[in-house]
């Protein structure tokens, strides 16, 4: 089994690599992180590309540091443009039995204006996807 972990560039999601963590050490799979920029076009950001680059090679480091520290090796990509699109095609590309990803960070109003990853995921993929949630504490 080969698993692709979606590490989400806009906030930290510890537990979506915990739950790969888990995974892993039930089935034995391999795991490829990959963080996708979130950038289409350099012309209309704000901010320069190697901005969005930078906070992609920090969320799949992290990942990637995580499972490290729960004794799973992982490989790991940055790519650029739209994050489901690039996560589909890298998923294809390592034929992954499963895509991970955390659920949507934007608030409601904003996942239906500009869509959600996840469940563009589910929509899209042509393969089965686990979308984390974020645990309920106390």
């Amino acid at each position: 089994m080969h698993i692709v972990l979606a590490a989400n560039p806009e906030t930290e999601q510890p537990w979506v690599t915990d739950a790969v963590a888990d995974l892993v050490r039930q089935t034995g799979a391999t795991v490829a992180v990959v963080a996708v920029d979130e950038l289409e076009s350099e012309h209309l950001a704000p901010l320069p590309r190697s901005v969005y680059n930078e906070r992609a090679e920090r969320a799949a480091a992290a990942a990637v540091a995580r499972l490290a520290a729960a004794g799973i090796e992982a490989t790991s990509a940055v790519l650029p443009g739209r994050p489901a699109e690039q996560i589909i095609r890298f998923a294809g590309e390592h034929r992954a039995d499963l895509i991970v990803a955390g659920s949507s960070v934007r608030p409601v109003v904003a996942q239906r204006l500009l869509g959600s990853v996840p469940l563009t995921l589910i929509e899209k993929a042509g393969r089965p996807v686990l979308v984390v949630t974020r645990p309920v504490t106390g």
